[in-house]
């Protein structure tokens, strides 16, 4: 497993529209556009930074992950998690699970773009929740 560079960095927020404003415009990102991963039950957009990206979060329900994190904090925009790309999610959850980390998913499963991700519990990772994942050929890299 080798880890490559931070993939993104997600925000979770309750409406993305009402954000883009101040990464696209203010900011002069690149919107790569919006996406929604029901499984997970949320949209999302990407904004180009350099290597890296920024995901806007927003719920699809309240129940769902992001929805309930968003209701933990008043509704208020907040950090959410670092997203770390490796060559292999897989290989990658095999040896967090060795070294005695907490894993959310036990399994890579998919996300945004179509790679294949899975989450470290944030009280194994200094209290950050922590992503792998791992892009296909087809998704920015």
């Amino acid at each position: 497993m080798t880890a490559k560079k931070i993939s993104h960095v997600g925000i979770a927020v309750p409406d993305i529209e009402q954000f883009l404003g101040v990464f696209k415009d203010a900011l002069g990102l690149k919107f790569s556009g919006i996406e929604e991963v029901p499984d997970q039950q949320v949209r999302v957009a990407f904004l180009d930074l350099g290597e890296s990206r920024i995901e806007l979060l927003e719920p699809l329900s309240p129940d769902g992950p992001v929805g309930k994190f968003l209701a933990k904090n008043d509704g208020k925009p907040k950090f959410h998690h670092l997203a770390i790309e490796v060559d292999d999610v897989a290989a990658a959850l095999a040896r967090a699970k060795a070294a005695g980390v907490e894993l959310i998913d036990d399994e890579p499963r998919c996300g945004a773009g179509g790679a294949k991700i899975a989450f470290l519990h944030p009280k194994s990772s200094a209290g950050v929740l922590t992503e792998l994942c791992e892009h296909g050929t087809d998704h920015h890299k």
